[in-house]
């Protein structure tokens, strides 16, 4: 799933490639994904590029003041082509393609989501608060007033509820996903389900610092990478996201992992959790 990260990197690189280009056509694929109708998606035929920025995890074209926002949800991409085909995609089940932008030099941008499970969306209106999901986002991690004072407050607010979830969430803090609140608890030597209001003196400096370090060097390590290498910077740089069954790069444990309906996390027992592996509930059902 895209995070703030890759979300960053990948407005960067849009950037650079769409300004001052005009969109000719945006075709829908998939008709799932377009989730306005006002304005009209013609809205955006003549329209020039002007900026391309993000807001948590959201993608935002501003089109001559029309803005055309993309959530890549969990296996959504963005990829460029410098030639896209003459004769407009078909809907079909067995294809990727959800969007495509053509410009006005034949360039253009195939939206993709990859699996069956259907998620991405895009909106096309005037102003990006438009978009609910950006109208209620919690504050941006890497911006100068989120600081060590702010992220106390915020964690006592949420009271006892496990800081693994605190952090995922977007109306809480923006931008951060399953991947990296993952990778912040590891920095920060810290179980998943710790409860976020008991986390305050010592400990809630320690947090800080990993939120802030793990994404800002994650945004620094993805600026200036094109789109089609982003996916393999961010899995090369993980410490223990994804990486179930492998030594730990910090202390050489193995890393655990913790099943859910829809999705899982992993952790070092060592470095977060006194040494003890968390129960994982999936697996314990299964037992009995």
């Amino acid at each position: 799933m895209p995070e703030l990260p890759e979300v960053e990197a990948l407005a960067l690189d849009l950037k650079g490639r769409l300004d001052g280009r005009a969109i000719v056509k945006v075709h829908i694929a998939a008709f799932s994904a377009l989730k306005t109708f006002d304005p009209p998606l013609t809205a955006l035929e003549g329209t020039l590029v002007d900026d391309v920025t993000r807001h948590g995890k959201f993608l935002d074209l501003d089109c001559s003041g029309t803005h055309l926002v993309l959530h890549l949800a969990r296996a959504g991409w963005v990829r460029w082509r410098e030639e896209v085909p003459t004769i407009p995609p078909k809907p079909s089940t067995k294809s990727t393609l959800a969007v495509r932008i053509v410009l006005d030099d034949g360039s253009g941008l195939d939206v993709t989501e990859a699996g069956t499970r259907k998620s991405l969306a895009m909106y096309v209106v005037r102003d990006p608060l438009d978009v609910p999901g950006i109208a209620t986002l919690g504050p941006d991690p890497l911006t100068d007033d989120f600081t060590v004072e702010r992220l106390g407050e915020i964690l006592q607010r949420e009271g006892r509820k496990q800081i693994k979830g605190v952090l995922r969430h977007q109306g809480t803090i923006a931008g951060i996903g399953n991947a990296y609140s993952d990778e912040i608890l590891h920095a920060a030597r810290m179980s998943p389900y710790k409860p976020a209001s008991s986390i305050d003196g010592e400990e809630l400096q320690t947090l800080h610092d990993a939120l802030r370090t793990t994404v800002g060097d994650a945004v620094a390590r993805s600026r200036g990478l094109a789109a089609s290498e982003l996916k393999g910077e961010k899995k090369s740089n993980l410490a223990v996201h994804g990486r179930t069954g492998q030594p730990c790069p910090v202390c050489g444990d193995v890393v655990r992992e913790v099943s859910f309906a829809d999705s899982s996390l992993q952790y070092c027992p060592t470095c977060q959790t006194g040494g003890k592996p968390l129960a994982d509930r999936r697996m314990s059902k299964l037992l009995k």
